[in-house]
């Protein structure tokens, strides 16, 4: 019986080290992130099917400000190469782009909404994590293991599961007279956030959190306020104002700020393809408020589906991505008759995530001249 007590010391060490300290608050953190969307789909729903309060671009434009109010008045307090002023005048036209592609994102799967079924909304949103996957890959260097890949699986087989539970249980799908321009606007939608959550990773990892949340505070309320005057001006003031309309956008622009001030820091510490598969479960979380709050049919699927994300999160955290080290190694590699290259140190060493990739490093080159 030794050899089966040291492999079961064996399996119980394996064990600790994949749910080690760091890992678990990793996937702690990115379900607070889930809980704070949970919050904000909550309070939409009540604003748009009690109150007629369908207002997405006015809701967005209350986030951007409190961002504006916070973030970008921090910045122009700065002194040097951090202030306002420096940063526009460097790198104002990004931000402009990416202050675009956050609004949009958001407006697109809302509107979508009102065309398509909650489950195809749902499955498609998926879509995001490919897209996260596809970018960080080639924008950020970033490379995946076999382990990384089996927990994206999982996690979307959860996803799925919860689907066929909706599907189930009959949930109330909504309309979907025109579901292909829904279909359409949902993948647009998680189109526009994958490139968004990638950029935003990249910017905070070279540049500042308050850079990125700044400068999407200034210009989401800019686009926003001009989106705002054309498209929405008459559904504002159709909204019945009272004391409980105010509470809700209240709660709603406060787990909006708290999810985009938090969300930066949630992604420096695992990453955007992480934060993104941690979000999958926040519809679990709206679901399991529902039981409660609009007595909605339960189904034993959904508890599994929300442990089978969770599985897959482990699996996704218990190992590190690594980077690249250098595209310059590419080029050897493609070089037929020069030697082979070893890709470096990656076989050996895994780094924790690295960014030696991000080109600061081009100019420490050391010129060697081959003859």
């Amino acid at each position: 019986g030794s050899l089966s007590a040291s492999s079961r010391a064996g399996v119980r060490q394996r064990i600790r080290k994949v749910l080690n300290r760091e890992m678990l608050i990793s996937v702690a953190l990115g379900q607070v992130l889930s809980l704070l969307i949970c919050g904000i789909g909550l309070t939409s729903k009540y604003l748009s099917e009690d109150f007629h309060a369908n207002t997405p671009v006015f809701q967005s434009f209350l986030n951007y400000i409190l961002l504006f109010l916070v973030y970008t008045t921090t910045l122009a307090v700065r002194q040097g190469e951090e202030n306002l002023l420096a940063i526009l005048r460097r790198r104002w036209w990004k931000y402009m782009i990416l202050g675009l592609i956050d609004l949009e994102a958001n407006y697109l799967v809302v509107k979508a909404y009102q065309y398509t079924t909650l489950t195809s909304i749902q499955l498609l949103d998926c879509f995001v994590i490919p897209v996260v996957i596809l970018l960080s890959w080639f924008f950020l260097l970033i490379r995946y293991k076999a382990v990384h890949f089996i927990g994206i699986v999982v996690c979307i087989l959860g996803m799925g599961c919860m689907v066929g539970a909706d599907v189930l249980v009959g949930r109330h799908q909504g309309a979907g007279e025109n579901k292909l321009v829904g279909d359409l606007l949902v993948l647009g939608g998680a189109t526009l956030y994958g490139i968004s959550n990638v950029w935003e990773e990249y910017i905070i990892r070279t540049l500042s959190r308050v850079e990125f949340l700044g400068m999407i505070g200034l210009f989401g309320a800019f686009f926003s306020g001009i989106q705002l005057a054309i498209m929405e001006h008459k559904e504002l003031l159709k909204v019945p104002w009272d004391w409980q309309i105010g509470l809700l956008y209240v709660g709603f622009s406060a787990c909006m700020f708290g999810l985009y001030s938090f969300m930066p820091v949630v992604i420096k510490k695992t990453s955007a393809t992480s934060v993104n598969l941690s979000l999958l479960t926040a519809d679990l979380y709206s679901l399991f408020c529902g039981l409660f709050l609009f007595h909605y049919k339960f189904s034993g699927l959904y508890l599994l589906s929300f442990f089978t994300i969770l599985i897959g999160l482990v699996l996704y955290s218990s190992t590190s991505t690594y980077i690249a080290q250098d595209p310059r190694v590419y080029k050897q590699f493609r070089n037929p008759s020069g030697p082979v290259v070893d890709l470096p140190t990656t076989a050996q060493v895994e780094p924790s995530v690295t960014y030696t990739s991000l080109g600061q490093e081009t100019e420490e080159e050391p010129h060697v001249r081959v003859a």
